[in-house]
């Protein structure tokens, strides 16, 4: 049976390899993002379809809504992956605005697309959420982990009141990822070397292998998991 499966955040790294993971089945997948052109690039690449949005403005999330109800009816998979550390760009910025940023990024990002796609989803749908290594161990000063977190507790309020309709929630919480933009020359050779060995695994993690959590999750196999957070980092959560 094709699936209709909506990825946020869809356009480059974790988010595109998870989209064309569920496309590679066959499902009708959809990629939200704010940069039109990357969408429509990524779109192509893996049979998508794209719709470029802020997922941070309640009206663009409406819009989306709409868009998907017309389209497609009913959706059987949301993966919430967008978002980043927007202290990055507001280094310079104050407090308020540097924990507000990353709140829009991360947080609204999560919650504004799932309240409005809830009454969407199919009996048996999954809702999966993106979050970080830095949710459980900080991100060095930076906003970026709590608002991560914040999702945590979220994602398992979300599971027990949509559990009586056969829909899962989950959280995908990963380490250290290469070739995805969050890292994209933000890394030296030393501070790379220094993230793997954090892992018991020896190597950094790849996009491939969250989206192959996430499908695992989205499969008939993980039907009886929610509200868990599942950490994909090769042990580096636990440090050395």
């Amino acid at each position: 049976m094709t699936r209709t499966t909506v990825v946020t955040g869809g356009g480059t790294g974790i988010g595109k390899a998870v989209a064309a993971r569920f496309a590679a089945d066959g499902d009708r997948v959809v990629i939200i993002g704010r940069r039109a052109d990357v969408l429509e690039t990524a779109a192509k690449e893996i049979g998508g379809t794209a719709l470029p949005a802020d997922l941070s403005e309640p009206a663009e999330v409406e819009r989306v809504r709409a868009d998907l109800a017309e389209r497609f009816g009913t959706i059987d998979v949301l993966v919430n992956n967008a978002g980043g550390n927007v202290d990055m760009r507001y280094g310079s910025g104050g407090v308020a605005e540097r924990w507000t940023g990353n709140f829009r990024a991360n947080v609204l990002t999560s919650v504004l697309p799932t309240e409005a796609f809830r009454d969407l989803l199919n009996p048996s749908g999954r809702i999966v959420f993106i979050s970080s290594i830095a949710a459980f161990r900080g991100s060095g000063g930076t906003s970026y982990g709590p608002m991560k977190a914040a999702l945590h507790p979220y994602a398992s309020d979300l599971a027990a009141a949509l559990g009586p309709r056969g829909i899962t929630v989950n959280v995908v919480a990963p380490g250290f990822i290469e070739d995805t933009e969050f890292f994209s020359g933000a890394l030296d050779d030393e501070r790379r070397a220094t993230l793997v060995a954090q892992t018991h695994t020896g190597r950094a993690g790849t996009p491939q292998d969250i989206a192959e959590t996430v499908h695992w999750l989205a499969s008939p196999g993980g039907g009886h998991v929610t509200a868990q957070i599942i950490q994909v980092n090769g042990g580096a959560e636990r440090g050395r």
